[in-house]
């Protein structure tokens, strides 16, 4: 039987491969994109089956620049993962934390990790593409001095000494991947969320009406996001995320939206990866 393929971004010891190990019954092959761009636009030109990406982060909030892609090419959202997300200091082995010069890692990971090193102020944070892509070079090249920020699992692919584990400030710290494919599946299995994108007529109470409609139907909403249009200023497009137990009650609201907006695009049916 031929193995699903899977895009994702970053590499090996990655959050999102992290993801596809936990997701996916069996190992996906996986085609590893250096930025979700290029990991959007391989889904879209057939390149890999479905494509891991995320989306939202507990902390951080949504990751605005993904819902574009999704909407710009026209990729659908089939099922959801949410991932406990642990920073760690890693190094080559031997090195110890008055050791590190320069820790390098992904902007949100730095972000996340922040309070910890205002112990250490003599080394220096250094944005960088991947997280699991800094450990891998930190080993290829034997970099002394340098320290990454990754996942235990990135730790022990790349050979790394982790010097101090679960670093970030918040605990707490789930983020939400999305998987993908490029157009709507029909698939028969049952669905309990939702995500939609639509846009109001540009007059006072459109968006409490549309809401309106999603309260009456029994639908939660559990997420709303703006952005504006960009071939019509001052004109914003509605990005939504609701849940439900009776898949009636779902066709009915959007049913009614679909009347009441200027356009409306449904970006996922899916089974709610929290239920």
């Amino acid at each position: 039987m031929k193995r699903i393929k899977v895009a994702i971004q970053g590499i090996k010891g990655s959050f999102h491969d992290q993801v596809t190990q936990e997701y996916y019954r069996a190992a996906p092959e996986l085609l590893k994109c250096n930025t979700f761009d290029t990991l959007a636009k391989a889904l879209a030109h057939g390149s890999c089956d479905q494509a891991v990406i995320a989306i939202e982060n507990s902390i951080a909030g949504s990751i605005i620049p993904n819902y574009a892609l999704m909407d710009q090419y026209g990729l659908f959202i089939v099922g959801e993962h949410y991932l406990s997300i642990e920073h760690n200091l890693m190094a080559l082995p031997g090195q110890k934390i008055e050791d590190i010069k320069e820790v390098h890692s992904h902007p949100m990971a730095l972000l996340q990790c922040k309070t910890f090193f205002e112990a250490y102020p003599h080394i220096k944070l250094v944005e960088s593409n991947d997280t699991a892509e800094v450990a891998m070079e930190t080993q290829k090249n034997k970099i002394q001095g340098i320290g990454a920020i990754a996942s235990k699992s990135a730790a022990e692919i790349y050979g790394l000494t982790v010097l101090n584990a679960s670093i970030q400030t918040i605990k707490n710290n789930v983020t939400r991947f999305v998987i993908l494919e490029i157009a709507d599946p029909k698939t028969s299995e049952p669905i309990s969320k939702a995500a939609w994108k639509f846009i109001l007529d540009h007059k006072r109470g459109s968006l409490a009406t549309a809401l309106n409609v999603v309260s009456d139907c029994c639908l939660n909403l559990t997420k709303i996001q703006s952005l504006p249009v960009i071939e019509t200023p001052g004109k914003y497009a509605f990005f939504v995320d609701v849940t439900f137990d009776i898949v009636e009650d779902y066709l009915k609201a959007k049913s009614l939206l679909e009347i009441m907006a200027i356009s409306f695009k449904v970006l996922g049916e899916y089974r709610n990866g929290k239920s």
